[in-house]
């Protein structure tokens, strides 16, 4: 197309079975990569090292193509050991105008799944940098591309770089790119199909600068510790760690919500933006510490472990980075400290305390016996003014009394409360004459069932 751009090794088209896929292992030398000729996201890809293994790779990763895409046709590449994985986000219109908006490091990588992803990239050589950024704006142009779109890149330990791919959409890390440069992709996308042209939007490359750092994390409803088994069931708690600098893009995180094997682990997209990489990544450990996510297990422990760890601050991760550091999968595991308290009193509530007597002597069988002492008619009290006078002078009462009217609750909690001892009605109603004789000078008293009922000593 008149566009060079240096490519990794492959070939041009699917092969035709595993004897021409050895052919060109040999003719390139392995390591090679087996990829699915009709899909991505990390399905039907296998690295095969070694000609032994490359038979039964073939097999698998065409398999596998085959029941992700509905076809098993693969391309092989030469794979390249060890590289960082770099994009670079471009903008295009109508009238022939393409910018970039910077790049991404998305080298950390489980499986050929982005984990995490940076804006913009650490430790790039400015003329590295300039580089990736001007040949993807200059394959834009090449094509007449129009709207957003991201240009990958592999750049290996020696900085030499390979284009890999155009992926004319909007990626699920495009947030770390909104954040270091303040455009709004999805409304510029908007825009441009509505025929307007970048420098109308302010979208001129002079004018989009780096603003510090950006990192997101993908909370995935996956358990590291069964090599990220996908976990399914009720989100049975939901909250999450939010502040200054955090933005969240929600998917299927609430309380309540079903989690099914049918779709994508995904629940919430985390994007920390801070001065520089190390802020930022303190600034998403606090906010992943604040989640508080029950019922299914999350990858939050793992994404802590990876954004602790020097080699992720150094801003030296490669796409080897997690299968070469095993102990990102040294996961503490949550104390669920609330969900447990709140379990033991609803249980406590229902059922009754569980706790042992301190004896093994049975609880002694007895009746209440109420002090004998002689009697007479219960001391008046407002209840008295009640009937005497009726509501209205009962309120008169109230409003000249000088004293602190007070309410006692000890018959309803006696005899409702279902984290008291119970109480029975019959023994409440022997002792009832003497709290009228004790207490005669009460506003009111609650009784059975909370009702209110008025009347000192009554």
């Amino acid at each position: 197309i008149g566009c060079w751009l240096p490519v990794v090794p492959g070939t041009p088209s699917p092969v035709s079975g595993l004897a021409e896929a050895r052919d060109f292992a040999l003719s390139v030398g392995f390591p090679v990569i087996l990829k699915a000729a009709h899909g991505g996201g990390g399905r039907g890809m296998r690295v095969v090292r070694a000609p032994q293994e490359l038979e039964e790779s073939f097999s698998r990763a065409s398999s596998e193509a085959l029941a992700a895409f509905g076809n098993g046709d693969l391309f092989v590449e030469k794979f390249i050991e060890r590289p960082r994985h770099i994009e670079v986000q471009i903008l295009g219109d109508q009238h022939g105008h393409v910018v970039h908006l910077h790049e991404r490091d998305c080298s950390v990588q489980r499986r050929h799944q982005k984990v995490v992803e940076i804006a913009p990239a650490a430790r790039l050589q400015p003329q590295l940098r300039e580089r990736l950024a001007s040949d993807a704006v200059r394959l834009a142009r090449q094509v007449g591309y129009e709207n957003a779109g991201t240009v990958e890149f592999l750049v290996d330990q020696s900085g030499s770089y390979y284009f890999i791919e155009v992926n004319s959409r909007l990626q699920v890390e495009h947030t770390v790119t909104e954040e270091i440069t303040g455009v709004d992709l999805v409304h510029a996308q908007l825009q441009v199909a509505a025929g307007r042209s970048l420098p109308e939007l302010g979208l001129e490359q002079d004018k989009i600068r780096v603003n510090g750092c950006a990192i997101q994390c993908r909370v995935t409803t996956e358990d590291p510790a069964r090599g990220f088994q996908p976990d399914t069931g009720r989100i049975e708690v939901f909250r999450s760690g939010e502040g200054m600098g955090i933005r969240l893009d929600g998917a299927s995180a609430f309380q309540g919500a079903l989690i099914s094997p049918h779709y994508d682990s995904l629940l919430v997209k985390v994007v920390a933006h801070g001065p520089d990489q190390p802020a930022a990544a303190a600034k998403m450990r606090r906010a992943l510490a604040e989640f508080r996510i029950r019922g299914v297990k999350t990858n939050i422990p793992f994404l802590q472990n990876v954004l602790a760890h020097p080699q992720f601050l150094g801003g030296v991760a490669d796409t080897q980075f997690i299968d070469e550091n095993p102990e990102l999968f040294h996961l503490r595991p949550g104390q669920n400290r609330a969900q447990k308290l709140l379990h033991y009193l609803g249980h406590v509530m229902v059922n009754g305390p569980s706790t042992p007597l301190p004896v093994k002597a049975k609880a002694a069988l007895m009746e209440p016996t109420p002090p004998v002492t002689p009697m007479g008619p219960p001391p008046a009290g407002l209840r008295a003014v009640l009937q005497r006078e009726g509501p209205a002078g009962f309120s008169r009462a109230l409003r000249a009394h000088r004293g602190l009217l007070l309410t006692d609750t000890t018959f309803r909690d006696a005899h409702q409360s279902l984290l008291a001892t119970r109480v029975r009605t019959r023994d409440l109603a022997r002792v009832a004459p003497f709290v009228a004789h004790s207490l005669g000078g009460l506003c009111s008293m609650e009784t059975w069932g909370g009702g209110r009922g008025l009347g000192g000593g009554g």
